[in-house]
């Protein structure tokens, strides 16, 4: 019976390869990191998409519902990737937002490759009620 020494290390590196083949540029989905913050006027969502153009996009407003979808392809086929760290396919973010809005005049801006979009909040209506 021959004997092999045991290489934990090489038990790793078999396993972050595997791990790799499992989210190489043929898995599914991704998400892009996303700031979402508030001002006294509005809210305003920041998210970082390099590499992506102003038709790779779809945002949707549901009541306070914001929803962006788009997609990032591969930019390679046919090659064999030793690392992927990048995302790559399809993508989609929800969020809810803790007020109503005014979603006649939501506007989005894509600039070195961080996409903002701007929602303001609905003006509520304010009333005086007369004491009788």
């Amino acid at each position: 019976m021959a004997f092999s020494r045991w290489d934990p290390l090489q038990d790793l590196l078999a396993l972050h390869e595997r791990i790799n083949r499992l989210t190489g540029p043929d898995a599914r989905g991704w998400m892009p990191p996303v700031d979402v913050f508030e001002t006294p006027d509005q809210f305003v969502v920041t998210v970082e998409v390099p590499g992506l153009r102003q038709g790779d996009f779809k945002i949707e407003i549901d009541n306070e519902r914001l929803t962006l979808r788009g997609e990032r392809p591969c930019s390679v086929s046919g090659a064999q990737f030793h690392r992927v760290e990048r995302g790559h396919g399809q993508f989609s973010r929800s969020f809810m937002l803790p007020e109503a809005i005014d979603s006649d005049k939501i506007s989005a801006d894509l600039r070195a490759g961080v996409l903002t979009i701007t929602i303001p909040k609905a003006r509520a209506a304010r009333h005086q009620v007369e004491v009788r």
